[in-house]
């Protein structure tokens, strides 16, 4: 294949995509240049069908290289990239979100889509470039996709809206948000806002959406000039045929039980709408028992799609009738249970539940150095706030493996962590490092935003000061092909069907903090979009008050568990007194307290303990070690160290001073070793610090003058031998 590539100028820099270079054996293949970013994309399908399974099996895998940044893995015994990061996972279901919509959904060909980043430039992230990546490599493809669409980032930089802003840009702004889709039709959204007004996060998303239009326009030239023809998988499948068929007829007999099955009253519970689906699903099994030679494989993905085709049922009541499976109305929120304090012994929990959403926050503080750190293409340094989130089998009521967290509770558990980062308080002012756990204990719609009000409320009984509460509600839509629409407040399980969206929302009473959006829609429209704003913020302010009857506020004291930080500053020269060589002196003063000390370079010493007395002797052995000696001040002091001219007694750890035999007494001392032992507990006083920064101490200035004073005869000191061996200086060195 010819290697062919188009550029355009988009957001003051180069965009190139490129074909006929690499991978050449995938279905289809490109590379996707921004900068100096480099992104590489393949798809392939598989070629058979995988039949039995009820939803469409597609892969998105991003695939982070350190090499890309000029990076080698930081493990001594591990140099090759392994499991994928939490940033890796996290760009990969961005993009996943962004193109599943335009699939097929009754596709049962496996459908892998692999972004490998090549070049990352410190300058342009990764998943702009990786986004447009999958999006022209689905359309160059002979996959059926109905794309393609585009992907933009927009920032807040200097009050202006700005595309694609550089990763140094969007450190100082207030809205950082993805948007996926086309000019007309928005189609994935993900943002992290700093309290932003909810009127501004919109005008960004449809900033974003219009800046689409020149990278769309380039797609579909490419596919013009280089795309291949799309396949039909199923055009020639006799077996997909005789399921169209059958299909037809199941969802006649469910349309003739709609008022009888479904709507014959209101399913407030989950268990009543798993009855009623069981129900339907019994019915259905006799049903195609009785049909001769029917195929196992067909009864397998019938009886798989019983909930879609009561569904689409229920999405038609909303959108005729405005009626709701359970008897809300379409703005109601369901029942909410808050509760904070309920464990014993953790620095701080939360429960909130909204009707069979059920999650438990706990909060753990640590001292500084127990912050995470991060070493990823992308990212480098430490991560302060940790969120994470749990959920087992008996989450969702039923049985399966105990494995680590998957893709999903991660992503779940970055968007609450996301949602919370605007409100904590300033590092220098709490140093705390800050993890929170959320067990999902039911799920039923949106965990994901119970887990950041269980997480606020959490974090609120942990005395952590957070600058505001944060909510969130997760908003749904029934539509139909002909445009017809509602959205719907609070969404849960059986209302999330076909021409529905999951639009998450979390915020303060003032703006949004966080957002994510993917859809079962080719895209939504304007109108939907702003509708879906106005009744969010509803839902956010009216959660909110629930959450403030039970805390309204954060608690004033933190729990008697957690840990005290104790910050002092010192003289920056003076870090390495504390930390001693090879560390020999900070794991002395850790040894023997119990604390935890970290040290910042701008000298900021945190000192963590849970034990006070442990603590008060640790600040004062650092405090001592760091103390600037001026003349005049009184130490008692142990003698270290006897010569002939005089003794070192030490004033301070690591710092001692000669007390010349001079100084001793007021009378004649011939010999140091005459008045005093190595031990000795002695009262001195600083007489001065010489030029070389060593300290004269003496003993008789703190001694009453003997009655008739006659000073001795005279006799010179001897030089020190060695410079300022033996501990002369202030810093004992």
């Amino acid at each position: 294949m010819q290697t062919r590539n188009w550029s355009l100028n988009w957001g003051g820099r180069t965009l190139t995509i490129e074909v006929g270079h690499f991978a050449l054996q995938a279905n289809a293949s490109c590379t996707v240049r921004y900068g100096d970013t480099v992104i590489l994309a393949t798809a392939v399908m598989s070629k058979n069908t995988r039949e039995g399974i009820d939803f469409f099996p597609l892969m998105v895998n991003f695939e982070e290289k350190l090499y890309a940044a000029g990076k080698i893995k930081g493990s001594r015994f591990i140099k090759r990239e392994g499991r994928p990061s939490d940033d890796a996972i996290l760009s990969g279901r961005l993009v996943d979100r962004s193109i599943r919509p335009l699939f097929s959904q009754e596709l049962r060909n496996d459908v892998q889509i692999i972004l490998t980043a090549l070049s990352f430039d410190n300058e342009n992230d990764s998943q702009i470039p990786a986004l447009v990546a999958a999006a022209t490599v689905l359309s160059l493809s002979s996959i059926p996709w109905k794309g393609p669409i585009a992907g933009a980032r927009v920032g807040r930089v200097d009050g202006q809206w700005k595309l694609n802003p550089t990763v140094l840009e969007r450190q100082g702004s207030d809205v950082d948000l993805v948007v996926a889709g086309t000019p007309e039709k928005l189609v994935m959204v993900e943002a992290g806002c700093k309290d932003a007004p909810d009127q501004d996060v919109l005008q960004a998303i449809q900033f974003g959406a219009r800046e689409l239009a020149p990278v769309l326009a380039l797609v579909k030239q490419i596919q013009q000039e280089a795309g291949q023809t799309k396949v039909d998988p199923t055009a020639a499948n006799a077996l997909y045929a005789k399921l169209t068929e059958v299909e037809a007829e199941v969802e006649k007999f469910v349309a003739t039980h709609v008022e009888d099955w479904i709507f014959d009253a209101p399913k407030k519970t989950r268990s009543e709408r798993r009855a009623m689906v069981d129900k339907f699903s019994e019915a259905i099994t006799t049903l195609l028992a009785a049909r001769e030679g029917l195929e196992d494989k067909i009864k397998t993905v019938v009886l798989s799609r019983v909930k879609l085709y009561i569904e689409k049922h229920i999405t038609a009541r909303v959108i005729t009738h405005g009626q709701r499976l359970d008897g809300r109305a379409l703005t109601d929120i369901r029942d909410l249970t808050v509760e904070a304090a309920l464990l014993p012994r953790t620095h701080g929990s939360g429960m909130f539940m909204r009707g069979d959403t059920q999650v438990l926050s706990v909060v753990t503080l640590g001292a500084p150095g127990d912050v995470q750190t991060l070493d990823t293409m992308e990212e480098e340094g430490t991560k302060r706030y940790m969120h994470h989130y749990n959920d087992t089998p008996a989450t969702y009521g039923e049985t399966g493996f105990m494995r680590g967290p998957g893709n999903r509770a991660i992503g779940h558990g970055a968007l609450a962590e996301r949602a919370l980062e605007p409100v904590l308080p300033p590092e220098i002012d709490f140093p705390y490092a800050i993890r929170v756990v959320s067990e999902v204990l039911g799920s039923n719609g949106s965990s994901s935003m119970a887990s950041t009000c269980g997480s606020t409320l959490a974090l609120m009984d942990a005395g952590v000061p957070i600058t505001k509460a944060v909510g969130g509600i997760a908003m749904g839509l029934a539509s139909d092909e002909s445009g017809k629409w509602k959205v719907l407040t609070d969404l849960q399980d059986i209302e999330d069907g076909p021409g529905g969206m999951d639009f998450k929302i979390a915020g303060t009473r003032d703006g949004i903090t966080a957002m994510q959006m993917d859809t079962k829609t080719n895209g939504l429209t304007w109108d939907i979009v702003e509708q879906t704003f106005k009744q969010a913020k509803e839902a956010r302010i009216t959660i909110l008050e629930a959450m403030s009857v039970v805390l309204a506020a954060p608690r004033p004291d933190l729990s008697p568990y957690a840990p005290r930080i104790v910050t002092i500053r010192i003289n920056p020269d003076k870090i390495r007194d504390v930390i001693g060589p090879g560390g020999k002196m900070i794991n002395k003063i850790i040894a023997e307290t119990g604390v935890s000390i970290d040290i910042e370079d701008d000298g900021r010493v945190n000192v963590t303990s849970t034990d006070s007395g442990g603590m008060e002797r640790a600040i004062q052995w650092i405090k001592d070690l760091t103390h600037e000696v001026t003349p005049g001040e009184q130490y008692e002091g142990t003698v270290v160290r006897l010569e002939d001219f005089g003794a070192f007694v030490q004033v301070l750890p690591g710092q001692d001073g000669l007390v010349h035999v001079s100084e001793i007494a007021w009378e004649r001392t011939n010999r140091p070793s005459d008045a005093l032992k190595l031990g000795d507990k002695v009262k001195v006083v600083v007489k001065e610090i010489d030029n070389l920064g060593r300290i004269n101490l003496s003993m008789k200035q703190l001694l009453p003058k003997p009655e008739g004073y006659q000073p001795p005869e005279r006799f010179d000191r001897p030089p020190r031998q060695g410079g300022n061996r033996g501990g002369f200086s202030r810093n004992g060195r």
